[in-house]
């Protein structure tokens, strides 16, 4: 199983900030114990604003802090195996089960072309 930075968020469609912290790749529980008073700021920080309006405001916090407390891409791929399945199965039932895989675009009508008669 590949998992991208896309996997890693639609996995945390409604995020927290411990969600938040493992799509920056920044383990939470090393944060915390380090630094409990920047963790609990930075968390009430977030619970008020959404998530990229906080990455905007700590755009040059969050690299020194990955750097500090790294999450290993194994403890990534375990959080994303227990967070998949703990979720709840999909249906058969689904509308979404028995249509096409989505794409990222949108379906678009295409232009019909029609030739000019010749006219002679």
């Amino acid at each position: 199983m590949r998992i991208t930075q896309r996997c890693i968020l639609a996995n945390f469609a409604v995020m927290d900030f411990e969600g938040y912290l493992i799509s920056k790749k920044i383990d939470s529980k090393l944060f915390a114990d380090a630094e409990p008073d920047l963790w609990r700021q930075w968390q009430s920080e977030f619970e008020q604003v959404h998530p990229n309006s906080f990455t905007a405001q700590k755009l040059y916090l969050i690299n020194p802090l990955r750097r500090k407390y790294l999450l290993d891409t194994k403890e990534i791929k375990e959080i994303i195996e227990t967070k998949v399945s703990a979720a709840p199965p999909e249906t058969a039932s689904s509308p979404q089960s028995s249509a096409a895989p989505l794409s990222s675009k949108p379906a678009v009508p295409r232009p019909v072309f029609k030739p000019k008669p010749k006219i002679s």
